[in-house]
């Protein structure tokens, strides 16, 4: 969430802001009520004044015996317009918080202002896409091929966008977590955590998902307001919701794999085959609460350590940077990691690395006390993830299969994989 005293001094930034980001939402709709709250501060100040004035009065005549019924009869009826006028502040006070929820984050001055991903420029680039000598299959046909993917009984099971993982691919994409994990856990000093998978509506509301984009959650049914996790980014920037850190405190680092669900509302026709978008995946998330004065370089790092999971793994890649039209709610910049995949002939994102700053802090109350200073500051906020494992496990598939349909291991995740080397070849190990 913006500021509400900068928003107020600075309108015109935010409205070029949300300009730049696509946003039907009105700069001016925020001014007029604004202007209402001052208009009703400024006669509730001079009701004030007239009531003091008034008690000045009341008490003069009453020493000197004098009728004070119609001063009192005149500050009854003040009483009651100040009670109206009081009501009807609170109300345009909880409109203006309201319209602030659903104010994107300003863009950084290094975001390139665009439309959409088309206007994504790249970065840089690592490896070369993957090349056969046979017309390659994609992970769909690959693992329903070999018997270890399933869509149709997980239709039975659940409906559409579920799959049912089984045999070698499913000890696979575990192996892919645990590889993941250790890598940011051992190289990269994150603190592996497992958080609940079910949230409640403050937790949603801190990283900006509430309350704008509820379309997108699944909500459980009962009287608790409760929710599945879109992301573990939200359980991760929730963990100290609320609460005040020294200085010392930061950086914080943190990673978790769980299930993420989502409802692809809006998302109808789109990558309706295989693994790509599911309402239900698992992803290896980290976040990192940092200094305001470190967040930037803080992007950088943490997007290299999602960067080296695809490295580690030889899969080609490329990092984007996204235009303002393109950015998430709550991000202030953001780079994407779209990984190679041969069947497509194309990059998919695969990560997104984000710098919040203080918008989710803002809306979660995370501070931090500077050392020597008596004010606290709120903290800067990133996520990224490193990686999302079932698009992981859909690259490492069509990256590595052989024309007879069989799958080799990464050398990165032979250690993870109990001897199997070829998956659904006829090197493969019996052990599953």
């Amino acid at each position: 969430m913006l500021d509400l005293k900068f928003t107020r001094a600075n309108l015109d930034v935010v409205r070029e802001a949300l300009g730049k980001r696509n946003s039907k939402l009105d700069a001016d709709e925020f001014a007029v009520l604004d202007e209402r709250r001052r208009e009703l501060l400024r006669e509730v100040e001079a009701l004030k004044a007239e009531r003091n004035a008034a008690s000045g009065e009341i008490v003069r005549r009453k020493k000197a015996g004098e009728d004070a019924s119609d001063i009192l009869a005149r500050m009854a009826a003040v009483s009651e317009r100040a009670k109206a006028l009081d009501g009807e502040l609170s109300g345009v006070e909880e409109r203006e918080k309201d319209w602030l929820l659903s104010v994107p984050n300003i863009p950084h001055e290094s975001v390139p202002v665009g439309k959409d991903e088309n206007d994504n420029p790249v970065v840089r680039v690592w490896g070369e896409p993957t090349r056969f000598d046979f017309a390659p299959r994609d992970h769909h046909d690959l693992g329903t091929g070999l018997g270890m993917l399933d869509f149709e009984r997980a239709a039975k099971l659940s409906g559409a966008r579920f799959a049912v993982i089984s045999g070698q691919i499913a000890r696979l994409e575990r192996a892919l977590a645990a590889f993941m994990l250790d890598v940011q856990t051992r190289e990269h000093g994150y603190l592996e955590v497992i958080p609940p998978t079910i949230v409640n509506a403050d937790s949603l509301l801190g990283t900006g998902n509430l309350p704008k984009f509820e379309e997108d959650l699944f909500k459980l049914t009962d009287s608790r307001n409760f929710y599945l996790i879109p992301t573990a980014e939200v359980p991760l920037t929730n963990l100290y919701r609320g609460e005040v850190l020294d200085e010392d405190d930061l950086p914080k680092a943190f990673c978790a794999h769980t299930s993420c669900f989502r409802s692809e509302a809006g998302s109808y026709g789109k990558d309706t085959r295989g693994l790509i978008r599911q309402h239900e995946f698992r992803k290896v998330e980290m976040v990192r609460y940092s200094h305001p004065d470190k967040s930037y370089e803080t992007l950088e790092l943490m997007t290299g350590h999602a960067e080296a999971i695809l490295q580690k793994l030889g899969l080609p890649y490329r990092v984007v940077l996204l235009c303002t039209g393109d950015m998430g709610f709550s991000s202030a910049k953001t780079y994407d990691l779209e990984v190679w995949l041969p069947a497509q002939d194309k990059y998919r994102e695969i990560s997104s690395c984000s710098n919040c700053v203080d918008f989710q802090a803002r809306r979660a109350d995370i501070r931090f006390k500077p050392k020597g200073g008596k004010k606290t500051e709120f903290v800067h906020t990133l996520n990224g993830s490193g990686l999302a494992v079932g698009r992981t496990l859909v690259a490492v598939m069509e990256n590595y299969q052989n024309a007879d349909g069989s799958i080799r291991v990464p050398e990165a995740l032979k250690p993870y994989m109990g001897g199997i080397e070829i998956i659904g070849g006829a090197g493969a190990s019996p052990r599953s």
